[in-house]
């Protein structure tokens, strides 16, 4: 009994160990959606689709820049005011993760696309 519950046990760990552990650490509208492609692919994009999150310390506006593109195609920025702690991720290393939380046909193009970012673990 006692090896069949530690071989249990170790079977448990291991399949703990190979799972990653995503961390909700952002969730927010994306800035400048308005001056990029976000309108023309706008029927193509689904929530849930994963997002690509880039660093651009050379940024004029924005030191802490972090463009946001999906499918090779940016589609804004994180939000100036939140953007921090992604940013500060990002140039650590850090393995950072996004998606579209949500998509709403709304005339202000701040409530048109809402993101979510993960820290992964």
């Amino acid at each position: 009994m006692r090896s069949a519950l530690i071989s249990l046990l170790l079977i448990l760990s291991l399949a703990v160990q190979a799972q990653s552990i995503k961390i909700l650490v952002q969730s927010s509208p994306l800035a400048g959606f308005q001056y990029h492609a976000g309108e023309s692919l706008w029927d193509r994009l689904r929530e849930g689709d994963a997002l690509v999150l880039i660093r651009e310390p050379a940024n004029p506006h924005d030191a802490r820049a972090v463009r946001v593109e999906w499918q090779g195609n940016q589609l804004g920025y994180l939000p100036r005011a939140e953007n921090e702690a992604v940013a500060a991720a990002i140039d650590s290393g850090e393995r950072v993760e996004a998606r579209i939380a949500a998509l709403v046909k709304h005339k202000s193009p701040w409530r048109r696309l809402r993101i979510e970012v993960f820290v992964v673990l």
